[in-house]
C-alpha cells in the first residue's frame, strides 16, 4: 500500500502520525511524507528562530528515523494559502505515487497554515480512497475534533518520541512540552480502545476494496 502523509511544516507529521507512519513501514507500506513549507520562521522582532536549513535537516532525519521518503514543498512558513500551486503539488504526488490513502491536517486547525494544506488536502486528494486527518497541537478551535478512527501504536511510541527529538531546535525553543502532552494524548487514546497506546484521526472517508 501506497501512503502518503502531508504536513504544513517539519514536525507537523511526527507530533500527529508519527507512530502510525513507522507502523505502516513495519508493516511493508511504503510512505511518502510531503512538508509543504520550508519551515524556517522568525519572531515578531525578526529574529530567526529557526533556519530553513536547520528545518530541512532536522526534517530528514525524523523521516529517516520514521522510515518515510521525504518530499519538501517550497512554500514559506506562515504564508500557505489554499492555491492552485499547491493543489498541484499534491495532486502530482498522488498520481505519480499512486497513492491509497492519505494522513493530513484537521480541517478545523487555526494554525493558517495547518488550515491551508487541510483544505488544499481535501481538493487533491478527492479520487484517494481513504483519507483520514490528525490533530498536531494543543490550540483551541471553535470546532470539534471529531475522533473518530484509533490506530494501536504501542509498538511505536518510542520511534515516534525519536522522531519528535529529531527537531533539536523545536525541543530547545519550547522546552520538550511537545513531548509531555502528545505522550499524554497517546496513553488516553490507548485507554479507550484498550491500548497502552493510540493515535486518534478524524476519519474523511474509508472506501473498501
Amino acid at each position: 500500500m501506497n501512503i502518503l502523509a502531508i504536513g504544513a511544516h517539519f514536525d507537523d507529521l511526527e507530533l500527529g502520525c508519527g507512530g502510525t507512519i513507522a507502523k505502516h513501514v513495519a508493516d511493508g507500506d511504503t510512505v511518502y511524507a510531503y512538508v509543504a513549507t520550508m519551515s524556517g520562521f522568525t519572531n515578531q522582532d525578526n529574529e530567526v528562530v529557526r533556519s530553513n536549513e536547520t528545518a530541512l535537516a532536522e526534517g530528514k532525519r525524523a523521516m529517516q528515523i520514521l522510515g518515510a521518503e521525504l518530499i519538501c514543498g517550497n512554500f514559506n512558513t506562515l504564508e500557505v494559502e489554499f492555491v492552485e500551486a499547491l493543489n498541484v503539488q499534491i495532486v502530482k504526488i498522488v498520481k505519480d505515487k499512486a497513492i491509497d490513502k492519505v494522513y493530513t491536517h484537521w480541517v478545523g486547525d487555526i494554525h493558517h497554515d495547518h488550515q491551508a494544506v487541510a483544505r488544499a488536502s481535501l481538493h487533491s486528494c478527492r479520487h484517494v480512497p481513504r483519507m483520514l486527518m490528525y490533530r498536531s497541537n494543543w490550540y483551541h478551535s471553535n470546532l470539534d475534533f471529531r475522533g473518530n478512527f484509533y490506530v494501536d501504536i504501542s509498538g511505536y511510541l518510542e520511534q515516534k518520541e525519536e522522531s519528535i527529538r529529531a527537531h533539536k531546535s523545536e525541543m530547545d525553543r519550547t522546552r520538550e512540552k511537545w513531548i509531555g502532552f502528545f505522550t499524554n494524548e497517546a496513553e488516553n487514546a490507548g485507554q479507550r480502545i484498550g491500548a497502552a497506546y493510540a493515535e486518534v484521526f478524524e476519519l474523511v472517508k474509508w472506501l473498501e476494496d
